[in-house]
């Protein structure tokens, strides 16, 4: 395979991921991505023509039940409970600020 990666290509890798490289560094580092590069090529020959996609959703169904009340006491409770709370807003219950501005 031709060669991807050079110096120019690495030093510009090396400032998006904020890392500092020396000269010995730089060699092995170009060498090892070359290296995975080559892999990657090796993949894309693999056949996979006879593989069904993980990625095809034809197997999946809808799982979203209706939504109802499970339990009428509960929400009566509920009702009494926040009606005593001391201040509320759009429907919530309105508490101090926990972090100070």
């Amino acid at each position: 395979m031709k060669k991807i990666i050079n110096k120019e290509i690495l030093e510009y890798l090396a400032e998006l991921a904020r890392i500092e490289l020396d000269e010995k560094k730089e060699k092995k580092m170009i060498k090892d991505l070359e290296e995975i590069l080559d892999y990657f090529e090796e993949i894309k020959n693999v056949d996979t023509s006879k593989i069904a996609s993980a990625l095809s959703g034809a197997e999946t169904v809808n799982v979203i039940r209706k939504d109802e009340t499970l339990n009428k006491d509960l929400c009566e409770k509920r009702e009494k409970l926040t009606s005593v709370f001391p201040e509320k807003e759009n429907g919530f219950l309105k508490v101090p600020p926990v972090f100070e501005q």
